[in-house]
């Protein structure tokens, strides 16, 4: 009787094991966005690139694997701080871009290019709004009060050119009044065909780009400095930050 194949070989067995191993074992859920998925709290755009799903808020560092809260209503001046993309978490304002960066290198992550930050707002289907080509107004966050206003001028009229100071533009109470800020993810349908909510209205959002740019409008204005996902302001440097200015990151 031949009995030569009646048992696989050694090497057989070896190859074998692996190749299960290679059906069986899981992708890393951390792994970059060309063709192998993003993180949990990100969205995956076209397989290119990775982008948080929401505003960032911050936490502070106080050191190693050791973090508290810190308030979104309050400046990250002379802190250092990391940045987290959560549902439902009021969004950090009052940041500068370079603030910013900093933030998202501490998450393992960097902040977005414009090109990277228009292509999520747009969508698969590229539309002037995150929902569509056509402006709804409060999809979005963008039918808030003008805090300033009320805080600054006379019966909220809008107020003196004096009264625009850099200290003015970053008092806490700005973004604490009704009608301001509103919590990442409250508007629901604002929100991009990839899944990415509030890129326009509700706080500014920083680029990495170096002429100082921040993109998609905030809770006033989705209009003045162009409609919806094209809105762009170039008028600061990187270290200015005020009560409108926020951000979320990409890797």
């Amino acid at each position: 009787m031949n009995t030569r194949n009646r048992w696989p070989s050694p090497v057989m067995m070896v190859l074998a094991s692996v190749a299960l191993l290679a059906v069986t074992l899981p992708v890393p859920s951390n792994a970059s966005a060309k063709g192998r998925g993003c993180p949990a709290d990100m969205a995956n755009i076209g397989g290119k690139y990775c982008i948080d799903r929401y505003e960032a808020h911050t936490v502070e560092i106080i050191g190693k694997n050791k973090t508290r809260s810190h308030s979104p209503y309050v400046p990250v001046d002379g802190l250092r701080v990391r940045a987290v993309s959560k549902k439902g978490k009021v969004p950090q304002g009052y940041i500068s871009r370079d603030q910013a960066a900093e933030a998202c290198a501490n998450a393992g992550k960097r902040l977005c290019t414009d090109d990277e930050w228009i292509g999520a707002c747009r969508g698969k289907k590229p539309t002037t709004y995150p929902y569509g080509e056509q402006h709804v107004a409060g999809r979005c966050n963008d039918k808030g009060v003008s805090s300033f206003n009320a805080l600054y001028g006379l019966g909220g009229a809008a107020p003196s050119k004096d009264a625009y100071s850099f200290e003015n533009m970053n008092n806490p109470q700005l973004n604490k009044m009704k009608g301001t800020v509103a919590k990442s993810g409250a508007h629901k349908k604002c929100r991009s065909s990839y899944g990415v909510y509030d890129m326009v209205g509700n706080l500014h959002e920083w680029t990495a780009s170096k002429s100082g740019t921040f993109r998609g409008g905030y809770y006033l204005d989705v209009h003045q400095n162009g409609d919806g996902c094209e809105y762009k302001t170039t008028a600061h440097n990187g270290r200015y930050h005020d009560y409108s200015t926020g951000f979320r990151c990409c890797k």
